[in-house]
């Protein structure tokens, strides 16, 4: 059932007044494409989500996350920036139960990729070993946009000397037939492929990915402008039939 709207104003308005104030000048039916069949796409632009969501966390974000509406697409992608722009307090596990709220309601990519964890570079990395163990458990979910979240937000965070191997094992045991997981661990792959690219070519080697995955895998990382032509040759042939 739909929250109540009401709980939390921003200015004396409810949050969705903003939300559909903007909706008069988006781009629905693009954002629907960009979208397939998620429900309730009002096409509304990320830099102006992003300047409401921090707004609202200069406000007071506890009252608002405590009954964020989520009917709109851009609702739920409102909840994770706010997310992102709070000032969380020293206890991780106290954030980290926010973040699981939203997660559960992730439903789509766009929801998903637009967030980001909250804090400085020292809060993140004092809190890295936490989140780290926070985020595989997501990827050993079952559900397509829990384990996209922990593939991309690894991926976002975690692609370094210490877990690049590791990684790679994540990627080898991820069974699931979601689109969207297929993707997100292409991608992944690819940015690892930028950090460490001959790691990442031993990788793909012995790689158990499925055939599309793997191909994709490829296909994103020659497009990436950060990998050289000669890289880019080498994939080429390294492509699955």
């Amino acid at each position: 059932m739909e929250k109540s709207e009401n709980a939390f104003l921003l200015h004396g308005k409810p949050v969705r007044e903003y939300i559909l104030k903007l909706a008069e000048n988006s781009n629905k039916e693009f954002a629907e494409k960009l979208n397939p069949g998620v429900e309730n796409v009002l096409g509304l632009r990320l830099p102006d989500l992003r300047k409401l969501a921090i707004e609202i966390a200069r406000s007071d974000w506890k009252a608002y996350l405590a009954d964020a509406p989520s009917l709109y697409m851009e609702e739920r992608m409102l909840h994770g920036l706010v997310l992102g722009y709070i000032k969380p307090d020293d206890d991780i596990e106290n954030y980290l139960s926010y973040v699981t709220r939203f997660v559960k309601i992730i439903n789509s990519w766009s929801v998903c990729d637009s967030f980001k964890f909250a804090g400085s570079k020292k809060y993140l990395s004092s809190h890295s070993d936490r989140i780290w163990e926070y985020l595989k458990s997501f990827i050993c979910s079952d559900k397509e946009y829990e384990i996209r979240f922990g593939v991309v937000m690894t991926m976002k965070y975690f692609i370094d000397d210490s877990h690049i191997d590791e990684l790679f094992g994540f990627y080898d045991s991820i069974h699931h037939d979601g689109y969207y997981v297929k993707m997100a661990v292409a991608w992944a792959v690819s940015f690892c492929f930028v950090a460490y690219p001959e790691k990442t070519i031993e990788y793909l080697k012995r790689a158990k990915l499925d055939d599309f995955t793997y191909n994709k895998s490829i296909q994103k990382t020659i497009e990436s402008y950060r990998v050289d032509e000669e890289m880019k040759m080498r994939l080429r042939v390294m492509r699955r039939k």
